[in-house]
């Protein structure tokens, strides 16, 4: 397999698959194909990983695209302004994302739904509650909201996010929720009671317009009716 991501601020995927290859995407997630790719849709897992899927940000069922002869084409694009990754995992490690974010990949994948047990994250994390989790062997791609910056955290080391901002992290990486000391940042400092912490040791990649607050802004900017 051989991919491309173009297409700068609105990016595409574009993946070259040699005969008996494939990648998977959630049901809709296809752009523009060749005419001998072959799809086929299921649950991939059961209805159990279906639904635990749907709560993470995905669909139920799932779409696998395998290249009948070499030469295979297609395409993947991205739902908003932001960045496709591509990355690769490999000897047991894992990625937790942000809702909504898995584009495709390739197969060993497995796509799940992570869940902050934590009755604090839970009854307050918002956005950073229920996320998803990449693991297995295999190429995924990954849509994240506007710019990305990427961090490796020492082992100990401690970043406060507002939880939106977060694109995903290894799983190595602590998340957790914690609240804003002083009744004052709390009030008026704009952040509301609560932010994530990520804690290394791990690397982690935030982004700069989470789609929830863009759509704030646009919903803001609307003409109201007198």
């Amino acid at each position: 397999m051989k991919y491309e991501i173009k297409g700068g601020s609105l990016p595409v995927a574009v993946v070259d698959l040699d005969a008996g290859e494939s990648v998977f995407t959630e049901s809709g997630g296809m752009s523009w194909m060749s005419e001998n790719i072959k799809m086929e849709t299921n649950t991939k897992g059961g209805v159990l990983k279906g639904l635990k899927r749907s709560l993470a940000g995905d669909s139920f069922f799932m779409t696998t695209y395998t290249a009948e002869k070499s030469g295979g084409h297609i395409a993947f694009t991205s739902s908003f302004p932001g960045e496709i990754k591509a990355i690769d995992l490999n000897g047991g490690k894992s990625l937790i994302c942000q809702k909504d974010s898995f584009l495709a990949g390739t197969e060993g994948l497995d796509v799940d739904m992570y869940f902050k047990k934590k009755l604090g994250a839970g009854l307050f994390g918002g956005e950073g509650f229920i996320l998803q989790k990449l693991s297995g062997s295999g190429t995924a791609f990954i849509e994240l909201d506007g710019s990305v910056m990427e961090y490796d955290l020492a082992p100990g080391q401690v970043m406060k996010v507002d939880q939106g901002h977060i694109g995903m992290f290894e799983e190595s990486v602590a998340f957790d929720i914690t609240t804003v000391k002083g009744v004052k940042n709390v009030l008026l400092g704009g952040e509301g009671m609560f932010l994530a912490t990520l804690k290394g040791p791990g690397k982690v990649w935030l982004q700069t317009m989470p789609l929830s607050r863009l759509v704030g802004l646009v919903a803001m900017s609307m003409p109201t009716k007198d």
